[in-house]
């Protein structure tokens, strides 16, 4: 641990004690556990712990805000298991020490929750959570955006004044399942070595994280339900075939309907349907109707209606050639004759 990042650390603390801000200390905590490297974490920690002054029992208090867990299993006393450590218990005596104001870090109570689209075809998502300190006080909104085309990972992360929402047009909802979509995509986008993020992403983590987990009723893995409210409300179009061309868009579009592009529009009908699908030509002949039914509801962005306008009337060329069926659609078919019942 250098002995420059020690010093430089507290000199930022001394400035945070004057301004007397829980929410600008936490993302300060945030930034400093993003810039630690793992091998400085236990050291820094211990030098904060043997440091008496106001300025290393702030760092710790923050810290334990913003990444509790993470930080109390950095430093386990010998013999003592993840989570019970001298660092946990130091962070709980600073507070003790420090001024009223320290107390409420960490302290918030959530009041909302967005989700929707960041851009005209969904293919970054973002999901909004409102808090609000205990006493009322520093109202902000976190701001996650979530990548589709890669699978659903957090690529970036802001926490701004709550009338940031305004130019959004995000959808309310259950806070609860938005939390669990944002922990969903940190985890995801831990998972993945290499993954493409915004420089800005790993200075918010922590503090995004450590509010999302504080959400009451955390749903995790929870599905879209695009889907669900396109064949409930809108309806499919009235024609033989309807409901099962729309069970193959539904399963195309997966965990991710409101990712609806242009191209993924054009991939659905001269790539994947070909390659993947059995339909029959009662399906075949509804698929237009059905996908340019789910593009009104999806957005109703004109580019991808005239994609769809351009390649739908080569879909019963395309699902006629067997040349582009893939190994599963051609094993499935030899299944169904050998015995058609099963069909």
């Amino acid at each position: 641990m250098s002995t420059s990042t020690f010093s430089t650390a507290l000199a930022q603390a001394r400035d945070l004690l004057r301004w007397r801000s829980p929410l600008r200390t936490e993302l300060w905590a945030a930034r400093l556990t993003a810039e630690l490297e793992p091998g400085q974490v236990e050291p820094f920690l211990r030098e904060l712990t043997g440091d008496g002054r106001a300025e290393a029992r702030l760092t710790l208090a923050a810290l334990a805000a913003v990444a509790p867990q993470e930080q109390a299993d950095a430093v386990p006393e010998p013999g003592e298991p993840p989570g019970g450590s001298v660092f946990g218990r130091a962070a709980e005596e600073a507070l003790e020490a420090l001024p009223g104001w320290t107390r409420r870090m960490g302290r918030v109570v959530c009041e909302g929750a967005w989700y929707g689209r960041a851009d005209p075809y969904g293919e970054q998502i973002l999901a909004a959570l409102s808090f609000r300190y205990e006493n009322g006080k520093e109202p902000h909104v976190l701001v996650v955006g979530i990548d589709q085309p890669h699978g659903g990972l957090a690529v970036d992360a802001v926490v701004e004044e709550v009338k940031f929402l305004d130019d959004l047009g995000l959808a309310a909802a259950e806070p609860g399942v938005v939390a669990g979509r944002v922990l969903d995509a940190f985890e995801l986008g831990d998972r993945l070595l290499g993954a493409e993020v915004a420089d800005t992403l790993p200075g918010v983590r922590a503090l995004a994280v450590t509010r999302a987990r504080s959400v009451p009723g955390l749903v995790r893995g929870a599905g879209d339900d695009t889907a669900e409210r396109f064949a409930e409300l809108a309806g499919l179009p009235d024609l033989p075939g309807a409901r099962e061309a729309f069970g193959k868009l539904r399963e195309f579009v997966g965990d991710h309907p409101l990712w609806w592009s242009p191209d993924r529009a054009s991939r659905f009908l001269t790539s994947w349907l070909p390659r993947e699908a059995i339909l029959s030509d009662a399906a075949i002949a509804a698929m237009p109707e059905v996908v340019r039914a789910w593009t009104r509801f999806n957005g109703d962005q004109p580019e991808v209606s005239r994609r769809i306008d351009e390649d739908a009337p080569r879909l019963a060329a395309l699902m006629a050639d067997e040349s582009l069926a893939g190994l599963g659609k051609r094993l499935a078919r030899a299944r169904l004759d050998q015995d058609p019942q099963d069909g």
